[in-house]
């Protein structure tokens, strides 16, 4: 499957039922010579063999290819197809399809007619709850990997922007977490390079990130695991360059500022009414200071949009 990595970079994990001797991913653009990346090796259990790498940078290139190989066998070659910064971008937003698969499945089939065999989105944003139990292989298989690949196939060439949901991942701070896939973005803020270390026993890492798709610069926050790392990451970001002159800014943040009640368990029992308090209390006002132009959310388990109005004493 096919993540966004930051601007220009992606990462893509794969899984075999046996260690696959030498495995490489192999990524080209049309105007550039063929790079080679040995991938991150996690053994899961003895049928779930976990690869990992990451490719880039794709500088301005409108298209750019990869593969995966060892001594045996190789992949098709896959198409990431990129537009120019100012050219329409498409970006298909889904979220919560833990509990339903078949109706997932419907929804990406849908998406597929719409699309034809042509054409996709020119990005995925999936605003959080993958799948119900983030321990569970079972679950990434039938609510997650199958239904992409059995009516899309979109998780090869459109890479997906993940924001973490709070069935996604394991936030025990130990090595014995279950946190087998969501590694995506660790490390993505501490270095520039791709030689930083791996994540191979599950620690717990950090989501929040941001990158360019087209015009528009996404801001990707975990509502999970507020810190105050992330905070002054949202400052830094809210006040940079790339964010100031986007021609549209976004925040992707699972739960939503504004939490509608829906659940009296979940609301009373759970403490869910209090969940989101630190989106709206700390990082709404960062929001409306700094021009965010709209925040997209999942959690709800149904679709609505709104514009907050306050008057002017408030």
């Amino acid at each position: 499957m096919l993540f966004e990595h930051g601007d220009s970079h992606y990462y893509v994990v794969w899984e075999t039922s046996c260690t696959s001797g030498a495995p490489l991913l192999e990524w080209w653009t049309d105007s550039s010579s063929h790079h080679f990346i040995e991938p991150w090796y996690r053994r899961i259990d003895n049928i779930h063999h976990r690869y990992t790498a990451i490719f880039g940078p794709s500088a301005n290139a409108s298209q750019v290819h990869y593969k995966i190989s060892n001594y045996r066998f190789s992949t098709k070659a896959y198409t990431i197809t990129r537009r120019g910064k100012y050219a329409l971008h498409r970006v298909l937003v889904i979220a919560d399809n833990q509990n339903g698969p078949s109706r997932f499945r419907r929804v990406l089939s849908s998406v597929h007619r719409y699309y034809g065999k042509r054409s996709a989105p020119d990005a995925i944003l999936h605003v959080g709850d993958a799948v119900q139990n983030v321990g569970n292989l079972d679950n990434w298989q039938k609510q997650l990997f199958a239904p992409l690949e059995d009516r899309s196939g979109l998780q090869h060439s459109t890479p997906t922007i993940f924001v973490p949901g709070n069935h996604d991942h394991d936030k025990r701070r130990t090595p014995t977490n279950n946190n087998i896939y969501m590694d995506i973005y660790h490390g993505l803020n501490d270095t520039d390079d791709l030689g930083k270390i791996a994540v191979t026993n599950g620690s717990y890492h950090r989501f929040y990130h941001s990158l360019s798709v087209g015009g528009a610069r996404i801001i990707v926050l975990d509502s999970e695991c507020p810190l105050a790392e992330e905070r002054g990451f949202l400052e830094r970001e809210l006040e940079s360059e790339a964010f100031r002159s986007a021609s549209f800014r976004i925040v992707a943040v699972h739960i939503p500022p504004y939490l509608e009640f829906w659940d009296p368990y979940a609301w009373n029992k759970k403490g869910e009414k209090h969940w989101g308090e630190h989106v709206r209390i700390e990082y709404d006002p960062l929001f409306r200071k700094h021009g965010v132009d709209l925040v997209i959310s999942g959690h709800q388990h149904n679709y609505q949009r709104s514009t907050v109005r306050r008057s002017a004493d408030s």
